[in-house]
């Protein structure tokens, strides 16, 4: 199996942290979507699809890099995020990811989220929520998760 990761990650590196811990196990390479077009991503079993949480949306430059994507043939993809809050029901934002990677072809195998540290407006005034965020425990999580993905492919 051949995997990549897309992941945006700013402001802590949380997000970069949990698609690391995903990648050690899947052997995956972790880029940024300006590091990788759209073409490259055939030459992949599975594609992760990650970003951090800010405002109650990922990261405009993963979703317009999603956006942009051509429709594929059924490549299995997995989404994650990590944000300060959970994903409130009334915006999705990893299900609305998933649906925009089904919308182009992908097959969408799995999603993991976990907390962060989050400084974003009047959280930074505070030293921020989540501190220490995540965690060994949301890492050991992430790589548990790449586990289950693997495991689809032994």
């Amino acid at each position: 199996m051949k995997a990549l990761i897309v992941c945006t990650s700013k402001s802590h590196g949380n997000t970069r942290k949990v698609a690391e811990a995903i990648g050690s196990v899947l052997d995956a390479r972790v880029v940024d979507p300006a590091q990788i077009s759209a073409a490259e991503l055939g030459e992949y079993d599975l594609v992760g699809f990650g970003s951090g949480v800010y405002w109650m949306t990922l990261d405009a430059r993963l979703r317009e890099f999603v956006d942009a994507l051509p429709v594929g043939a059924g490549q299995e993809a997995f989404v994650f995020a990590s944000s300060g809050l959970p994903e409130p029901g009334f915006r999705p934002y990893l299900r609305n990811l998933g649906d925009q990677l089904v919308d182009k072809g992908f097959e969408v195998v799995g999603g993991f989220a976990c907390r962060g540290l989050d400084t974003m407006g009047p959280l930074g005034l505070v030293g921020g929520l989540n501190k220490g965020r995540p965690s060994a425990d949301d890492l050991t999580s992430a790589r548990e998760f790449a586990e289950q993905l693997r495991g689809r492919f032994a």
